[in-house]
């Protein structure tokens, strides 16, 4: 009997589940013309991801729908005629609310209902609004004559859509009420290659937005990232004459001090140059897939926005190379003069040591001539009391000579003293060279 072979006995990797789902999460949503899109984006991590969840979930909840399950990051619901999607990202949460059934015309762009409005303005949020666009879709094939009624035309960017018969276009500029206003004039895309495209489309603009704020952190390093670079030229100017080791000594303290304010504003950094890559290479995906030509007489998005874009990518990059370059530098001198530092400090050592040397072998000597001194001394008292033992022993009868016993009994005594004396200094050398004295 055949039988199908399935995975009931293997055991399965923990994060096979969401690798596999990752394929299939935040699918395109069918969309049919007309119907205007809103997307805002918020900035949040930590507890204000956290808090804008949860008013996501309350707001779920308050209207009859499921809430989002624990560890989603992204979720759809439907109220009425209005669909909101929400996603949450590593940095930032989006909520894109579909209005389908708009009126779109060259006078009410975009316009929103009342009831829309206030819908939109009871969802509460505590990141920061960052992204905030209108996008409408429009049942046309007249798009270029539409587009030049809603957009300023030295601004105004239009492109031709690979996917099928549709244009996009948008000047870039804020509205009166702060959006970015963008145009999608479909002439006959399917609803699920429409939902398709307005998606890329409202993805480009959002990590446009992103992408560009490496931009103003590079601008403000500038000034600090320059004033290092010649403070070194400086201090590798005052290296080369410097041979006190005080001034080496100070030298190596300010080198120190600027590697570190370079690392402090380099790690404060790092995240957000290497964010804006990662967003500027999504937009240029993101346009490489809708992008299929151009339109006479109008810029693409992609040379509209490289024009813009590229420059801004360049100076994160080239803040970001320069803060490299300068770490090296730092190191590589610091290394310099602190094996200056190191040579002048093993002179001084070097001195040192002479000197203790000198000292000691002084010391020695002087010790050598009060040792004889002594020799000497403790012998002349020896020999006296020898020579009044002789004295007593010659007048209590005795034959002997006080004279000649005295003089012959010094040498001796010397002798004697002299052998004891160094005995007494060999035992004292031999302790302190003992192992267990040393430290």
């Amino acid at each position: 009997m055949n039988r199908d072979l399935d995975l009931a006995g293997f055991e399965m990797h923990p994060q096979r589940g969401a690798v596999l789902a990752e394929v299939h999460a935040r699918p395109f949503t069918r969309l049919t013309a007309p119907v205007t899109v809103l997307r805002f984006a918020f900035l949040g991590q930590g507890e204000v991801a956290a808090a804008d969840r949860q008013n996501f979930v309350a707001f779920c909840l308050s209207h009859g729908q499921a809430p989002p399950e624990d560890g989603t990051k992204h979720h759809q619901v439907t109220i009425g005629d209005t669909q909101l999607r929400w996603e949450q990202h590593s940095e930032f949460s989006t909520f894109t609310w579909i209005l389908a059934g708009s009126e779109a015309s060259a006078r009410r762009f975009g316009e929103i209902r009342a009831d829309s409005t206030a819908l939109i303005r009871s969802l509460r949020q505590s990141g920061q609004l960052l992204v905030a666009v209108k996008l409408e879709v429009e049942q046309t094939s007249a798009a270029l004559e539409r587009a030049q009624q809603l957009f300023e035309r030295a601004s105004l960017a239009v492109a031709a859509v690979r996917s099928g018969p549709a244009v996009v276009a948008s000047d870039f500029r804020t509205d009166d009420q702060g959006f970015v206003r963008i145009l999608v004039c479909n002439d006959g895309l399917s609803p699920g290659r429409l939902g398709a495209l307005v998606q890329r489309v409202l993805e480009i603009e959002t990590y446009r937005t992103l992408a560009l704020l490496g931009l103003p952190a590079a601008l403000e390093l500038a000034p600090s990232v320059d004033h290092i670079g010649r403070r070194l030229v400086e201090v590798l100017e005052e290296m080369q004459g410097a041979e006190d080791l005080k001034l080496n000594n100070h030298l190596l303290t300010e080198l120190t001090a600027l590697a570190a304010s370079l690392e402090r504003g380099a790690a404060g950094s790092s995240f957000r140059f290497g964010a804006s890559r990662a967003y500027n290479d999504i937009v240029q995906a993101r346009l490489a897939v809708i992008e299929g030509g151009e339109i006479a007489g109008y810029p693409t998005w992609s040379s509209f926005l490289a024009r813009r874009m590229a420059p801004a990518m360049r100076t994160c990059a080239t803040m970001e190379d320069r803060q490299a370059d300068l770490s090296i530098k730092l190191a590589r001198a610091a290394d310099l003069l602190r094996t200056r530092v190191d040579v002048e400090l093993e002179e001084q050592n070097r001195d040192l040591l002479r000197s203790m040397n000198d000292r000691t072998r002084l010391q020695l000597r002087l010790q050598s001539t009060v040792e004889g001194l002594s020799v000497a001394a403790i012998g002349y008292y020896v020999v006296s009391l020898f020579s009044y033992l002789a004295k007593g022993a010659h007048d209590g009868g005795l034959h002997v000579e006080p004279s000649l016993a005295t003089a012959i009994f010094v040498p001796v005594a010397v002798a004697v003293i002299w052998i004891i004396t160094r005995n007494i200094r060999r035992r004292h050398l031999k302790h302190d060279e003992m192992p267990g004295d040393h430290g």
